[in-house]
C-alpha cells in the first residue's frame, strides 16, 4: 500500500487554459495517508473522477505532482504506478470463465500457478461468487459482472492502492448495501489504501474514514462523516450532507445575536470574523437542531412528510424556507413555533464557516 500526496495539482481538458473556470480541477493539495479509505463525494462535474484518474495515470495534471511513499510518479503510466482500478461500468473478458477473469492479472504478472488458485479462490468466497467459478462471464447479470471487476481490484495484494470510480451504479440497492459492507471488511482486514468517487452521500459516509467533499473543482471540506455533520465548513457540505439538508438564510449580527426579519437568534459565541463582512452573513443549521413546540418563533407549516421513524415538517420563518425533524409520534401544535439548539447553531461569511467566540 501507498501514502498518496497530491501537490499543488490543476487540470484542464483545454489546451491554454487562462483563468481559473478553465480548470475542471482547481489546485488540490492533500495526503491521503497508506492505508486509508477515503471517499471523494460531490455532484457530476465536480472534478472527482478528473482527480481519481490523475492518481491513477489515466490523466496527466496540467500543474502539480504526484508522490507515491515519496517517488515522484506523476510520468508514470497506470502500470508502473501498481494501481487497481474499478470503474462505473464493469470491465470484464466475456468469453472468460469468472475464475479466469480473477486469475487474469495474477498470470499475467507470473504469479505461481498455486498462489493463483489460493488467491482466486479466496476473492470468490469474499464477494459470494464461488458457486460462479466455472461459468463464463457473458451470461452474468449486471451486477454479477460488477463484482468480477471488484474482484480483480482485491485479488490482488502487491498494489499501491485500490481505486473505485462509482463502481456501484449499476448494482441494485441490496446488493449495494453487501458490497459496500464487504469492501469495508476487506479494508479493515488487508488495510488497502482505497480511494472511492461516489455522488452518493450514504456510499461514501458508510464507506470511508475520512470524506473528501469537492465542488466546482476543488476540495471544500475532508473529515469524518460526524464532522461533515455537525460543523460543515461550507454552506455547500452543509446542503449536501443529509436529508433534507442543512437550513441556511441570511442574518445580521450583533455581537452573539443574530436577527432573521424581526426575529432574534442568541448565538452560543460572538462570531469572530463576521462583524464588519461586507460579504454575505448566512446563518445554518440542520433539521435535527430545529425543535418544533409552543415556544419560540412563529413559523407556518407548509408540508409534512411521514418517513416512518421520523417527520420532516416544512415550514416558513420570516418568509424563509426551513425544514424541522420531529419523531413519527410527534404532532404538529396548532399554533407552531420554532427554537433553534444553540448546539446546532453554525454562522457562514461567504459560504465559509466562521468559529465563535466565548
Amino acid at each position: 500500500m501507498a501514502r498518496i500526496d497530491v501537490n499543488h495539482v490543476r487540470h484542464s481538458y483545454l489546451p491554454n487554459p487562462q483563468k481559473d473556470a478553465d480548470f475542471a480541477l482547481r489546485e488540490v493539495h492533500h495526503t491521503f495517508e497508506d492505508g486509508g479509505a477515503y471517499a471523494l463525494l460531490g455532484p457530476s462535474g465536480c472534478g472527482k473522477t478528473t482527480l481519481l484518474n490523475i492518481i491513477s495515470g489515466l490523466l496527466h495534471p496540467s500543474h502539480g505532482e504526484l508522490l507515491f511513499n515519496g517517488k515522484d510518479v506523476t510520468n508514470l503510466s497506470t502500470q508502473e504506478r501498481n494501481i487497481a482500478q474499478v470503474f462505473q461500468f464493469p470491465v470484464i473478458y466475456d468469453t472468460m470463465t469468472v475464475y479466469d477473469n480473477l486469475a487474469f492479472p495474477l498470470r499475467n504478472r507470473g504469479v505461481p500457478e498455486a498462489d493463483v488458485d489460493r488467491k482466486v479462490r479466496e476473492t470468490l468466497e469474499m464477494i459470494d461468487l464461488a458457486s460462479w467459478a466455472k461459468k463464463k462471464a457473458r451470461g452474468l447479470t449486471a451486477d454479477q459482472k460488477q463484482k468480477i471487476s471488484l474482484g480483480r481490484g482485491l485479488v490482488r495484494s502487491d498494489v499501491n492502492a485500490i481505486l473505485f470510480d462509482e463502481p456501484l451504479t449499476v448494482i441494485d440497492p441490496h446488493m449495494k448495501w453487501v458490497l459496500r459492507s464487504q469492501l469495508k471488511q476487506l479494508h479493515r482486514r488487508f488495510g488497502y489504501t482505497m480511494v472511492y468517487v461516489t455522488h452518493d452521500q450514504t456510499e461514501a459516509l458508510t464507506f470511508a474514514d475520512q470524506v473528501v467533499v469537492m465542488y466546482d473543482g476543488g476540495i471544500v471540506q475532508i473529515g469524518t462523516p460526524a464532522e461533515l455533520f455537525e460543523r460543515p465548513r461550507h454552506t455547500f457540505v452543509g446542503y449536501f450532507i443529509g436529508s433534507p439538508g442543512m437550513n441556511v438564510m441570511p442574518v445580521a449580527i450583533e455581537g452573539k445575536t443574530a436577527t432573521i426579519g424581526s426575529q432574534r437568534i442568541e448565538l452560543p459565541g460572538a462570531p469572530r470574523t463576521a462583524a464588519g463582512n461586507s460579504g454575505a452573513i448566512e446563518l445554518g443549521i440542520r433539521p435535527e437542531y430545529v425543535r418544533l413546540g409552543r415556544d419560540g418563533m412563529a413559523v407556518k407549516v407548509s408540508k409534512v412528510e411521514d418517513l416512518g421513524r421520523h417527520k420532516v415538517v416544512r415550514a416558513s420563518l420570516e418568509g424563509r424556507e426551513i425544514a424541522a425533524v420531529i419523531g413519527e409520534d410527534e404532532s404538529v401544535p396548532a399554533e407552531p413555533k420554532v427554537l433553534f439548539d444553540p448546539a446546532g447553531i453554525n454562522i457562514y461569511a461567504d459560504s465559509w464557516r466562521v468559529e465563535m467566540g466565548a
